[in-house]
């Protein structure tokens, strides 16, 4: 069978001239190449990047190039969305436009992609003003093919063609008929993936009331509606409204192109652009001459504006909202001025961080003083066209939001007065500094800065570059910290605001009451609408639902035509590189404390980590150790107060922190709990990278126990927030500890057990601090030994050596203490079903393959992809509606299934359940066989970063895994057959059948199903 690819790469030579040379050649300012011209050029020296912003002569498209030497290269091209409703029309385009092309008349190109590409990043992203489709691959020819495939998604998508996949994406109703009833008895529903997601995200009060403060700072802008949708308004939207949306938007005089990384000659990829897709027709042009044909004005076939909010003050608003008392909300609003005004965004930024941005931060700590909460979280909006400061205080107590601004502003007054501590903004600045150099964006770099430049380029043609280039604005930074800049800046921005929004949501059922008193409310409910919509149907009606839905099921099982598969590029297993050797720690017995060295270059920053051995530890006194963690740091020293420690580990280290960690053994009745305490700091300051970590550990005090009670506080909350937007990690934790003794571990070091006992804490805190402190005391002397401890470094030789001379033995001696017995109850299967405040839920389904006697390989992340992106992506996202879903294989440790968002419990469970029958049917052609191959060996050979390298290989060293254990399962994966796919598929069965399950999720959605679940309610 023949694949269509996107222009050949040249092939690398050692002879290539660099991404940046090559660039300089061929982009000449002022000249025009591959059809674009060359506008200007510039160097960011922060970025180790030459910048070129060019414009599309024929199409109106602008494009910017940020030439390095990353091999992670990308691409993105974006659109300007705004809103201008709340029935989430972006949103669903955003799905929709990736369910197949005119070129690739597949029905999930997006997935076929993510199951057959080396990408190192496939995503797309609505913001509340644009739309950004961004990919990335270390494989020049990859991402010539992903560019072809997302081009050709967003300019030719097949929506305009099937309705179907709007009713998929976006909303569909459902009627669910009983068994022997009529169509009246049937139930109606809504369904759809971006229905239910949002159904989700809205059952976060933390989303409820950003998007209600962003509606009183901005009402007369497309900020103020909710542009993921409101799943009250989705319904609202018609096909027809969908098409002409996209139209108006997804036109290239609207769009914004990035390429970024280490390209040959980035004029390949350029004159792909003009001849595939700039210089051709598309569907937008195609359907606006049509409308223009028939009369429709120019305005109504332009783009949504985004016009400027003039200042405006919101006093106060409330919200309410169906949720428990915990999440009580106020939320304090403060624009900051335009974002094309970089030095004074970034300025506003290091100013709130600097008052707000810990527990020390004088607002923040007058704000918890006060009592009026449980904890302070604050953060500076930049994706927007008038950026903000955030404030929100978090399980509030009723009726304290004018308190809550009284607070924020007496204290700003009392530091414009008296002045902003200049060692808190020295400590913002030091550490902003640092994250520049450590450029880890948390994905491929060229994703991050296409997504950042957009935060200026979007609003002034100028300005493509304004938002990478910061190195000089700290240096302006450090200098205004002689003057009274930032007590101006403050007065400016919280004192004399003309432009700020107060709001409280108050957790409470929406009722009479609330709207007698003008209180912004929920509607009456989904179901009462939907009963209403049922009432004014007739059978006709209902039978066209029902026959609706088996259309859209008929095209949603239909299989891909063969010759349309053929049709999307693909990389052939013959594509991939050779494996590069992923080299292990070396321990170096040598150094004063038994040290794991990483040579791994790291832009002069250095990494020092310490590993603290928890064998020791009784298994009743484990949660106290993830308490002592999570107060390190919070509380004084000997030689500092919190506030002087706090500015002063700012100041000094990129980071620090105290965290717990369990490596599951080779005997899987075996763990390893480590206390792990890691730290960066730039080359310049590694004598702090040496003696900071000792002196928190050696000599913080435990003896404020009111500042003990607001940290535990501030965790339990996060906790909670957790457990409310990712509750699928919690409930994996929590089934794998069904089987496993090391999740069992985990459970107590950070899971639901540990929940539970941080809130019977905190219930119980003034009988209880006391013996609490006398704890943590006793916990640290025993902990904090020379015995069975490890360090690491990574870094330079110099650095390396520098180290150990500040450092010592760290201050460590051998443990003198008697060690207690860490005695691991048994698992045991629990079913648990968590009742957490949500329209949707999370389930989780986990075990230990070695438990049901499975020995796995390189083999089953094959599988895994297979069936996470061919048979559970259709079943349960596809069909079900449910935002995610997947299969995992953690090599000999974990196996497990999970669905995210999902609208309902039992018909998941029974789609999981025939998991293994698919796999032992698994009949794909050669070209989808290795597309399965060659995305999980690119999941394996993903670039790292220098800190996550030195976490894996430190993992890989406490787990007991044996040299060369990446490069086996690599070659497993290499190896794989469709028959030992198929072979799995019994094995796979076997998972899905005794896998124990948990599950997170509303009640309504828990109480309906049939499965016989253990409920608890987690938050009463």
């Amino acid at each position: 069978m023949s694949t269509t690819r996107a222009p050949e790469a040249a092939p690398s030579a050692p002879s290539t001239p660099s991404a940046r040379a090559s660039a300089r050649e061929a982009l000449v300012p002022g000249s025009t190449t591959c059809g674009f011209a060359v506008e200007r050029t510039q160097t960011i020296d922060e970025l180790d990047a030459d910048a070129y912003v060019l414009r599309h002569e024929a199409s109106g498209a602008r494009l910017l190039y940020l030439a390095c030497e990353d091999e992670n290269k990308a691409f993105a091209i974006a659109f300007k969305t705004p809103p201008a409703n709340s029935t989430g029309v972006f949103h669903i385009l955003e799905h929709s436009v990736l369910c197949g092309s005119a070129k690739f008349p597949v029905k999930e190109p997006f997935v076929d992609l993510i199951k057959s590409s080396m990408q190192t990043f496939l995503n797309a992203m609505t913001y509340p003003d644009k739309t950004i489709y961004p990919v990335a691959s270390t494989n020049e020819q990859d991402l010539l093919n992903l560019m072809d495939v997302y081009m050709d998604a967003v300019l030719n998508p097949a929506i305009y063609t099937k309705p179907t996949i709007f009713q998929q994406e976006g909303w569909h109703y459902e009627l669910d008929v009983p068994e022997g009833g009529s169509l009246r008895d049937g139930a109606l529903r809504y369904n759809g993936v971006v229905f239910n997601e949002m159904k989700g995200a809205l059952s976060d009060p933390m989303n409820v009331l950003d998007d209600a403060v962003n509606a009183a700072l901005f009402p007369e802008t497309p900020y103020a509606f909710e542009s993921g949708g409101d799943p009250r308004a989705i319904p609202q939207l018609t096909y027809e409204e969908f098409l002409d949306t996209h139209a108006r938007h997804y036109n290239l005089a609207n769009s914004y192109i990035t390429l970024y990384g280490d390209f040959a000659d980035v004029r390949r990829e350029l004159a792909f652009l003009d001849e595939r897709y700039l210089s051709q027709p598309y569907a937008a042009t195609e359907r606006i001459e049509q409308q223009r044909a028939a009369g429709a004005p120019a305005e109504a076939l332009a783009p949504n504006p985004l016009p400027m909010q003039e200042p405006t003050v919101c006093a106060y608003r409330r919200v309410a909202m169906d949720t428990t008392p915990e999440n009580a909300l106020v939320g304090m609003g403060y624009v900051i001025g335009q974002a094309l005004d970089t030095f004074r965004v970034i300025a506003a930024d290091v100013l709130f961080e600097a008052i707000l941005g810990s527990n020390e931060a004088p607002v923040k700590k007058a704000i918890i003083e006060a009592g009026l909460g449980g904890n302070v979280v604050s953060y500076t909006s930049t994706a927007c066209q008038q950026p903000y400061e955030m404030i929100i205080l978090q399980n509030a107590k009723p009726e304290v939001a004018r308190a809550f601004r009284g607070v924020i502003e007496d204290t700003c007054r009392e530091l414009v007065e008296q002045g902003v501590p200049r060692d808190r903004l020295e400590a913002v600045i030091s550490n902003n500094e640092y994250a520049l150099r450590q450029r880890d964006y948390g994905v491929a770099d060229g994703v991050a800065l296409a997504c950042d430049a957009l935060s200026t380029w979007l609003y002034d043609d100028e300005a493509a570059t304004s938002a990478l280039t910061c190195g000089d604005i700290y240096a302006e930074l450090r200098d205004a910290l002689e003057g009274d800049f930032f007590e101006t800046l403050l007065r400016e921005l919280v004192l004399e605001t003309d432009h700020a929004a107060l709001v409280e949501l108050v957790p409470t059922e929406a009722d009479a009451a609330d709207a007698a008193a003008g209180d912004a409310v929920t509607d009456p409910g989904e179901a009462a609408e939907l009963a209403a919509r049922k009432e004014g149907m007739s059978d006709a009606d209902l039978q066209q639902v029902l026959d609706g839905v088996a259309e859209l099921r008929r095209q949603q099982e239909a299989e891909d035509a063969p010759e349309d598969r053929a049709k999307l590029p693909r990389l052939r297993v013959a594509d991939i590189g050779p494996a590069r050797p992923d080299e292990p720690a070396e321990l170096d017995e040598s150094a004063p404390i038994p040290c794991l060295r990483h040579d791994i270059p790291t832009h002069r920053l250095a990494y020092a980590l310490t590993y603290f051995d928890l064998s020791h530890v009784s298994y009743v006194e484990l949660p106290y150790v993830k308490v002592l963690c999570r107060l390190m740091q919070q509380l004084p020293t000997a030689r500092r107060t919190a506030a002087e420690l706090d500015s002063y580990i700012g100041s000094n280290l990129g980071f620090l922190s105290f965290t717990t960690e369990v490596y599951q053994q080779e005997d899987w009745r075996l763990a390893r709990p480590v206390l792990l305490v890691s730290a960066g700091a730039l080359s310049e300051k590694i004598d702090a990278l040496a003696t900071i970590p000792r002196e928190v550990w050696a000599e913080t005090l435990f003896e404020d126990t009111e500042r003990m009670r607001d940290v535990l506080t501030q965790m339990r909350i996060a906790m909670e927030q957790t457990f409310i937007t990712a509750g699928h990690q919690a409930a994996l934790g929590r089934a794998l500890s069904y089987v496993s003794p090391a999740a069992v571990i985990s459970e107590q070091l950070g899971g639901v057990d540990f929940y539970r006992f941080l809130r019977d804490l905190l219930d119980h805190f003034d009988e209880r601090a006391g013996a609490l402190c006398d704890a943590l005391r006793d916990l640290r002397d025993r902990i904090f030994t020379s015995s069975g401890t490890i360090a690491s470094f990574t870094g330079s030789d110099e650095d390396y050596r520098r180290y150990w001379e500040a450092a010592g033995t760290l201050g460590l001696e051998p443990r003198t203490a008697r060690a207690k017995e860490l005695f691991v109850p048994m698992p045991e299967p629990r079913r648990e079903a968590f009742i957490i405040p949500s329209d949707v839920y999370y389930l989780g389904k986990a075990t230990d393959p070695r438990v049901l006697g499975l020995a796995t390989d390189g083999s089953w992340g094959v599988a895994a992809n297979a069936l996470s992106y061919g048979f559970l992506w259709n079943e349960i996202r596809v069909k079900g509606g449910a935002y995610g879903c997947g299969f995992r294989a953690i090599p000999d440790r974990q196996l497990s299934f999970y669905t995210y968002r999902d609208p309902a419990i039992d018909p998941s469970i029974e789609r999981i359940a025939r998991s293994g029958a698919w796999l032992r049917g698994l009949d794909a052609d050669r070209e989808t066989f290795e597309g399965f191959i060659v995305s999980t060996v690119a999941g394996q050979d993903a670039p790292v970063k220098p800190y996550a390298l030195t976490k894996r290989r430190n993992g890989a060293y406490f787990s007991g895994r044996p040299a060369g254990w990446r490069e086996q399962l690599r070659a497993d994966m290499l190896a794989t057959t469709p028959e030992r796919l198929r072979d799995l598929g019994d094995a796979v069965e076997l998972v899905a059948e005794q896998a124990p399950a948990c599950v997170f999720g509303g009640r309504g959605i828990i109480e309906a199903s049939d499965a016989d679940w253990n409920v608890i309610d987690l938050l009463a």
